[in-house]
């Protein structure tokens, strides 16, 4: 699925390299040549991931990694370190200020792609084109295609967003905003009581096959995505 990358990387030709086959593969590319550059992109819209350059002009992109873990907006956003460092010491240095990879130049382009789908794979399953299928739930984020023991299901696209999210982190609650950030985007600015809206429609998509009792409401924390029904329960709560 398409992912908002931001690629701070002070040498253009190699930052340009990275954005063409990143726009090729149907990503959002945001560029940055600094530290300060990329955090004023950062503010302006949250990146799902970000390839960061070690050796960069002014604050380092070893010391911007150690910023973004600290501060709790971009503490989860995926990181991969891009350098000339290879060696071990230099390695554990950036896993250590919280990198998910490290990548040595020089690399390829094809090496570089399947390392960032293998983090996102690991940190935002919802942002890959993997089929997930939970009790009889079967979603395909590449056909946008949703069908419940067998039989087609019809919802809306920011239904199918949600319900993606929900399925790759299934069991886990999540309060209204925390639903809008992930869903929605933290630079969309919409009330929170829009979720309960599109909660209800996504329920009302998956009642023909009784998926919707998957669908779970924590009372004052949020929502959440269950795999296991208890028994006797006949309605969505």
């Amino acid at each position: 699925m398409s992912s908002t990358i931001l690629v701070v990387e002070d040498e253009p030709a190699i930052q340009e390299l990275i954005a063409v086959n990143l726009s090729f593969a149907g990503h959002k590319v945001l560029r940055a040549f600094d530290a300060d550059q990329a955090q004023t992109l950062i503010r302006a819209e949250l990146p799902d991931l970000i390839l960061l350059d070690w050796m960069l002009p002014g604050a380092s992109g070893l010391s911007l990694a150690r910023k973004l873990r600290a501060e709790e907006r971009t503490r989860t956003v995926p990181v991969i370190m891009l350098t000339a460092k290879g060696s071990e010491q230099d390695k554990v240095d950036g896993l250590e200020a919280g990198a998910d990879d490290y990548i040595t130049k020089p690399f390829s382009p094809k090496e570089l792609m399947a390392r960032i789908k293998a983090v996102l794979r690991r940190r935002a399953p919802q942002l890959t084109d993997d089929v997930i299928d939970v009790a009889g739930l079967k979603l395909d984020p590449v056909t946008h295609r949703l069908n419940g023991g067998g039989h087609p299901l019809q919802i809306g696209p920011t239904e199918f967003r949600l319900l993606h999210f929900f399925m790759t982190h299934p069991e886990r609650v999540f309060s209204r905003s925390q639903l809008l950030d992930q869903v929605w985007g933290d630079h969309v600015f919409v009330e929170e009581r829009t979720v309960d809206v599109h909660i209800r429609r996504l329920r009302k998509a998956l009642e023909p096959t009784g998926h919707d009792m998957h669908v779970e409401t924590v009372r004052g924390s949020g929502y959440r995505f269950t795999a296991q029904v208890p028994a006797g329960k006949t309605s969505a709560q």
